[in-house]
């Protein structure tokens, strides 16, 4: 049986504020411990496999976790989708993103609306599904797009699906994403369409991201080009900018994005499964909806068991995060935290590998396991939780 790797990033769920969160603006921020503290969840699984049992996790240890377990630490000065899973998969970065937390450049602004031949609304930090509400209307009516940002290194284009038709908004999106490079790097371009009327807006899962090319190697690059399937599920393939991803299965929500990994898994598909659950993030982090955050975790928590189940004998599953998004303070935005590592499987055994120094030392230990050799960033930890 040939060996299996599976990541499935719970998006924003981080473990604790690392100790920069200050620089950051999210000192006190912990995601996991702040939402436990308001509204305790049960999720049992989690909890068995050695969640609760990570480095100050905020949530119940249990006497016997079945998975190896600890946190990470992001190498690279960033809290964002992009810098998280690059640095996941190899990639930490030296110099991070561009944040624009005043808006973007005059200089930028003028120049996507003269190639877009419309101006814009917006400009600012904001929270999306408040934003298309202030100015959805006044974007009814005369057309312009509303571009956003937030504490991260996002352009975010908003248009209702009857005003500007998604491909005419995926276009705007391609030609900012050619715009933001050099001096105003940008990590990713996001369309946010949405629907409705008179104030009263909603987005659409029609969202697309436009994410830079990787600027160096990953480790979907190196398994992809030894010949192994690495499969995209969820905006996987939008991250890394559709390179290193041999099969792509653009799932939209939670609940499908777990259903495709089942399948997968029980076809026997795929040597690399890389999932994407984002609606823990994009739903309710974002909104600051603890209920929703905990619910959609309570969730993903009932599906585990089917999800182990599917592993065949030579399978490594890996649950992990790619930053932290604290629904519990007054920010809307992901926070500087760490993120939670469970490594599961027959062949595997629990472990307390305390705290990782970098993401990548998740990517290293992929290649580790399905290649057998080193990757060369990060420092594989397959040795320590073999049986």
């Amino acid at each position: 049986m040939k060996k299996r790797a599976i990541i499935i990033v719970l998006d924003s769920v981080g473990i604790g504020a690392m100790p920069d969160a200050a620089d950051f603006g999210d000192e006190g921020s912990h995601t996991l411990g702040n939402i436990e503290a308001q509204r305790p969840m049960h999720i049992p699984n989690m909890l068995s496999l050695g969640l609760g049992n990570i480095t100050d996790s905020g949530l119940p240890k249990v006497d016997a976790p079945k998975a190896a377990f600890c946190r990470a630490a992001e190498r690279t000065k960033a809290k964002d989708t992009t810098s998280g899973h690059w640095e996941m998969a190899g990639l930490p970065m030296d110099v991070p993103f561009r944040t624009y937390p005043d808006g973007f450049p005059r200089s930028v602004m003028n120049e996507f609306e003269m190639k877009i031949h419309r101006g814009t609304l917006g400009n600012c930090v904001a929270s999306g599904t408040v934003i298309i509400n202030e100015l959805g209307d006044e974007h009814v009516r005369t057309g312009k797009p509303i571009v956003y940002t937030s504490a991260d290194s996002v352009f975010q284009i908003a248009a209702h699906e009857e005003v500007i038709p998604l491909e005419k908004l995926y276009k705007m999106c391609e030609i900012a994403r050619e715009m933001l490079v050099g001096d105003n790097l940008v990590g990713r371009v996001i369309a946010r369409p949405f629907i409705g009327s008179n104030g009263h807006y909603t987005r659409t899962e029609n969202r697309r991201d436009f994410a830079l090319e990787p600027i160096k190697e990953t480790i979907l690059d190196r398994l992809a080009s030894n010949g192994y399937d690495v499969v995209g599920i969820g905006k996987i393939e939008d991250i890394f900018a559709h390179k290193g991803v041999t099969t792509v299965d653009h799932t939209k929500n939670n609940p499908d994005g777990i259903e495709a990994t089942i399948r997968f898994l029980k076809a026997g598909k795929g040597d690399f499964i890389f999932t994407n659950l984002v609606d823990t993030d994009m739903l309710y982090g974002h909104r600051n909806d603890v209920e929703g955050y905990a619910s959609a975790l309570e969730y993903f928590d009932k599906k585990l068991p089917e999800i182990i189940d599917a592993l065949y004998d030579d399978d490594l599953l890996i649950i992990t995060a790619d930053h932290g998004c604290d629904p519990t303070t007054p920010s809307t935005d992901h926070s500087r935290e760490y993120i939670p590592v469970l490594a599961f499987g027959k062949r595997f055994k629990s472990v307390d590998l305390g705290t990782l120094p970098t993401f990548a030392d998740i990517g290293a230990t992929v290649v580790d396991w399905i290649m057998g050799e080193d990757f060369g960033v990060g420092e594989s930890f397959l040795k320590k939780i073999m049986k």
